[in-house]
């Protein structure tokens, strides 16, 4: 009797654990193929969250996913473009293009337009390069220049790869100058590449590249303002022709930092249009020095100021710090700056020219782009014996005017002679003794300034 009491409260609780199990399992299941369903549908359709950067992988686009080879015979233009219009239009707001490591990508001749949705990396970790030479160059393409930025705004060229211009077979080109017999040139085509223009763009970026023997121009910069540019290596051979390393014309807010530039022409030059630029930090050489100018040509106006070129070393270059304008010009080049600069067997350390030319038939013209306000200061080092430290060639009729030498220190590479200075209507001042001393310049203003206001551009 007393089991016939326990048996059903037994059964009892059996079946309500026995029930209360299925269910929690039960439960359990569906809530983890809801939470699956979700994350998979998340992953598919909803894109990364703005706070995201090019890390991520969903905003890198790899060249090769777009039909890149990257075997250095393929022509690989049309996967390049293809990921560039990808990216262009993306909504997201930073789109990473990835040139691989360990792959070396031909492309011809191409301008990759904007503007675009969002900001743009374009990364390069492996080589790439152009068209081998001009007969390998195709017919309709452009010979003036190879890899096009245009109208860009919030752009970073990067990464740790190459950009090899294969600029030999332009060099040997018979209308370029050839050190061959005699060193002739021939009558022919003579048009040849920039590697890398940047036209009509803002708020660029060049980091960690190398860029070798580039057909001419290595990096150009046309009209173009906020870029920076730091820590990379251009080099072509020192008798490259044309191969300056970084130019810019009528562009503005610039810095070249922590960058090193050897190359067959000058290694910084700047044109017409500039200012605001500041330049740190670079190791120039062999090649012709950094340059304002030339200035002025074809009876051009040409507006130069705040220039500034500190902290850096120029070796075994033709030329050091240089300004440089063709008579017949206008306007002006003002508010320059060399600061703290070492030459190692330079040949023309500091030098102004405002009689520049190409040929020997230049002549004499009473118009010239004014330069004014020109300091050097703490610049230290060795010259090649061939020519004097220092040259302030100015015009006849627009001359040179409050040029400031302080803590210049210019001894001869060889011998023991110091070779004096040259000035030429060269208006200015010495705060210090200079070695070699510099007794040519001349004290006080010119009339010339005095009746005429050429502090205006």
């Amino acid at each position: 009797m007393k089991h016939s009491h326990i048996l059903p409260l037994v059964f009892c609780i059996f079946f309500s654990t026995f029930f209360l199990s299925i269910q929690a399992r039960h439960h359990s299941h569906t809530k983890q193929k809801h939470s699956h369903s979700h994350s998979h549908k998340s992953y598919e359709t909803s894109p990364p969250p703005p706070s995201q950067n090019y890390s991520n992988p969903s905003n890198i686009l790899d060249v090769r996913t777009f039909g890149a080879i990257g075997d250095g015979i393929s022509d690989d233009t049309e996967s390049f473009k293809m990921a560039w219009d990808t990216a262009c239009e993306s909504e997201l707001p930073l789109n990473t293009i990835l040139v691989p490591q360990g792959f070396s990508f031909i492309i011809q001749s191409t301008i990759f337009t904007g503007p675009c949705q969002g900001g743009l990396v374009f990364k390069v970790d492996g080589t790439v390069m152009p068209p081998d030479g001009p007969d390998s160059w195709p017919k309709n393409n452009s010979r003036h220049q190879w890899l096009v930025f245009y109208r860009i705004n919030g752009m970073s060229l990067e990464g740790s790869g190459l950009i090899n211009g294969r600029g030999q077979k332009w060099w040997d080109l018979p209308c370029k100058p050839h050190k061959g017999p005699n060193g002739t040139t021939l009558q022919g085509p003579c048009d040849s590449p920039i590697a890398i223009r940047f036209f009509m763009s803002s708020n660029l970026t060049m980091h960690g590249l190398r860029i070798e023997n580039s057909p001419q121009f290595n990096v150009r910069f046309d009209g173009c303002e906020n870029v920076h540019i730091d820590s990379i290596f251009i080099t072509a051979p020192k008798d490259s022709p044309n191969t300056d390393g970084i130019h810019i014309e009528n562009t503005n807010d610039v810095k070249i930092y922590n960058s090193l530039i050897s190359n067959g022409d000058d290694c910084v030059s700047i044109g017409s249009g500039c200012y605001d630029v500041d330049i740190k930090n670079i190791t120039c050489g062999p090649g012709h020095g950094i340059s304002i100018g030339s200035l002025g040509n074809h009876n051009s106006r040409a507006c130069v100021s705040n220039i500034t070129v500190r902290d850096s070393v120029i070796k075994f270059t033709d030329n050091g710090v240089r300004i440089k304008t063709w008579q017949g010009g206008s306007g002006s080049v003002s508010g320059v700056t060399f600061n703290n600069i070492h030459m190692e067997s330079v040949r023309n350390p500091i030098i102004i020219d405002q009689f520049y030319c190409l040929t020997k038939d230049c002549t004499n013209k009473t118009s010239a782009v004014t330069v004014s306000n020109i300091l050097y200061t703490n610049i230290k080092g060795t010259y090649d014996i061939r020519s004097p430290p220092m040259q302030f060639a100015c015009s006849d009729s627009v001359p040179c005017t409050n040029l400031t030498l302080s803590d210049i220190e210019l001894l001869p590479s060889q011998g023991d002679i110091v070779h004096d200075p040259f000035c030429w209507n060269a208006y200015g001042d010495l705060q210090t003794l200079t070695i070699p001393p510099v007794f040519c310049l001349i004290e006080g203003t010119p009339r010339f300034v005095l009746e005429n206001d050429i502090s205006h551009c």
